[in-house]
């Protein structure tokens, strides 16, 4: 019974460290993304309504988060 609950609570303890790791690496790409561009994103997609840039960024993010979670579980 022992074993089973150390090898739950590492699973526990490891799944929470990838989720803080993965959502540090997408928040460090946000920022050399916003950092990159020579025009404010955030003001392109809200008050301009810049459509395409969403939807660019979204695609961005989740090609680098399938990449994060590849390198993760390997």
């Amino acid at each position: 019974m022992d074993q089973i609950f150390a090898n739950l609570l590492v699973d526990v303890i490891s799944t929470v460290f990838f989720t803080i790791l993965g959502c540090a690496l997408m928040w460090a790409v946000w920022k050399v993304i916003d950092w990159a561009t020579p025009f404010p994103v955030l003001k392109e997609i809200e008050q301009d309504q810049n459509v395409a840039l969403s939807v660019l960024f979204g695609f961005i993010f989740l090609s680098i988060a399938i990449i994060i979670a590849a390198v993760i579980v390997s």
